[in-house]
């Protein structure tokens, strides 16, 4: 564990791809849990706003798991969740998004920025010396990319990842490989991975992926990255004091970015969990919070959970705020359609329904300008949704995408696609929640 003298000094890499579905997730929580092992303190990031690899990576490192993104968490937050995890920690793990170089910014930026020499996964599946061109290509793309090397992913035998070490220069060290094995390998539905909650042996899988690695990867840490320390957070106000913020987590609404929750904590909120699947009735609670996850999933469970449903309209008709994001707001519709033409009658607090699509409807960050101030967030779903309201704000996106999330309000409840990261703003954030 780092000491106080070398606290913003700590072990780190930045694991990246060539292209989504290459692995990358299996191979952080396979580092993660393989170092944990070792008694080593693992602090796993995750780039850009995904939900679902925070919730796997949380599992194999034991510690929770926030995001890092230039744009939307924000380079002075970035580099004060960074310093802070290094304090601590012995090795920092922070898992791409997408391929190495795409996006804007980008996984490469990121790794720049912050100088974290880059772990390049590639899937070797269907090649051989055609995976040293692939490393060599991602290592010297850009001049200043600082690159620790390369991992194989889906090798096929101990012989297939000789021949595929071998044809590396020797320039760029080999820093192990994975085999093609369903024991390790990781599910996944339409919006990303499935929910760590939802595998029953997950655990299993981390720990035969930790025991896969271990077999050609040599786990020596690698060199240390000093960390800029971080400007301490002037004293922060607490306008939530005394507020008791109900907040819907289960197997339905489990998109909950970390930082929100500690953000609203710090604001003297006091959280309540609950479940919209399983509980006949709200907490103690002068505020909700329904954040997205996968209700098209269990859509019978929820339209039968009238007592819920009713709640959550009386906790409206009192003038209480709810903030209610993606599927949080689909739940408030008057119905939810899924993929297979089934509808469900939910809350019904909302005009409209949604129906679920074959694809994705819309990927894009966004930042909104609210009454209560800007929020930055993100957006990704597979439904669209046929409302007769008229869309208090509509968000843009930074990247020039055509996608412009419409943000709804009935009285204290706000709703809409838009996943809103919290910490963009603070006084904002509050102001949704305050009674």
């Amino acid at each position: 564990m780092a000491s106080p003298t070398d606290a913003n000094t700590c072990p780190a890499l930045l694991i990246a791809a060539p292209a989504s579905g290459q692995g990358k997730t299996t191979v952080t929580a396979a580092l993660a849990r393989l170092h944990t092992r070792l008694g080593r303190r693992v602090r796993v990031f995750k780039c850009g706003p995904d939900f679902l690899d925070p919730m796997i990576l949380a599992r194999a490192s034991g510690q929770p798991v926030y995001q890092l993104d230039l744009r939307m968490v924000g380079e002075d937050d970035c580099r004060r969740l960074l310093a802070e995890a290094a304090a601590t920690a012995d090795l920092i793990l922070i898992e791409g998004v997408m391929g190495l170089f795409d996006g804007q910014p980008s996984a490469a930026d990121l790794a720049r920025r912050f100088g974290v020499p880059v772990l390049a996964v590639i899937d070797a599946s269907a090649m051989a010396q055609t995976f040293a061109a692939l490393a060599h290509g991602l290592a010297t793309f850009q001049a200043d990319l600082p690159f620790a090397g390369v991992l194989a992913n889906r090798v096929g035998s101990a012989s297939h990842g000789q021949i595929l070490r071998s044809a590396l220069p020797a320039h760029l060290p080999w820093f192990g490989a994975l085999p093609r094995s369903i024991e390790v390998e990781l599910p996944s539905r339409h919006l990303g991975l499935v929910q760590a909650d939802e595998l029953a042996d997950l655990d299993a899988r981390l720990d035969a992926a930790a025991d896969a690695l271990a077999t050609s990867a040599d786990t020596a840490l690698p060199a240390p990255v000093p960390f800029a320390a971080a400007v301490p957070d002037a004293a922060r106000e607490t306008p939530l004091a005394g507020t008791r913020i109900g907040v819907a987590r289960d197997a339905a609404f489990g998109f909950l970015y970390q930082a929100n929750l500690d953000l609203l904590q710090a604001l003297g909120a006091e959280l309540r969990f609950f479940s919209p699947l399983a509980d006949a009735g709200l907490p103690d609670a002068d505020s909700l919070y329904l954040p997205g996850g996968y209700p098209e999933l269990h859509l019978e469970a929820l339209a039968a959970n009238r007592p819920m449903a009713a709640a959550i309209g009386a906790h409206h008709a009192a003038g209480k705020p709810i903030l209610a994001e993606c599927g949080g707001m689909l739940y408030l519709l008057d119905a939810l359609i899924d993929k297979h033409g089934r509808r469900a009658e939910l809350v019904g607090l909302l005009p409209g329904e949604a129906q679920m699509q074959p694809r994705l409807a819309a990927l894009a960050q966004q930042q909104v300008q609210l009454p209560e101030g800007s929020l930055r967030g993100h957006t990704y779903h597979h439904s669209t949704l046929t409302t007769a309201l008229e869309p208090l704000a509509r968000g843009e996106c930074p990247n020039h995408r055509r996608t412009a999330e419409a943000v709804y309000r009935l009285g204290r409840l706000t709703a809409s696609y838009i996943h809103f990261y919290l910490p963009s703003n603070p006084q904002a954030a509050a102001a949704l929640f305050k009674p």
